[in-house]
């Protein structure tokens, strides 16, 4: 009679085993249906690289720093014409 509730227990553990096994399986499952949804909805969005947004920033400010000097030297030449 003594085999009896440690069966039990047993099988029970089993089953908890098996049951957590196959959340996890379900889990996995989910995080890759969603993190493929993901991407394919990132991707629709049209949206640029960090590496992309990196270099149209470095160019704006190289654009605007050439804007400086040349509205410094437009400023010089209009200051030596008035003269």
């Amino acid at each position: 009679m003594t085999q009896g509730p440690n069966r039990v227990f047993d099988d029970f553990a089993k089953l908890m085993t098996d049951a957590a096994g196959v959340a996890q399986g379900a889990r996995r499952e989910v995080e890759t249906a969603m993190k493929a949804q993901a991407e394919r909805f990132l991707s629709d969005m049209d949206l640029v690289s960090r590496e992309e947004h990196e270099v149209v920033k470095d160019m704006a400010i190289r654009a605007l720093d050439k804007v400086e000097q040349l509205e410094a030297r437009l400023d010089a030449l209009e200051k030596k014409r008035a003269k």
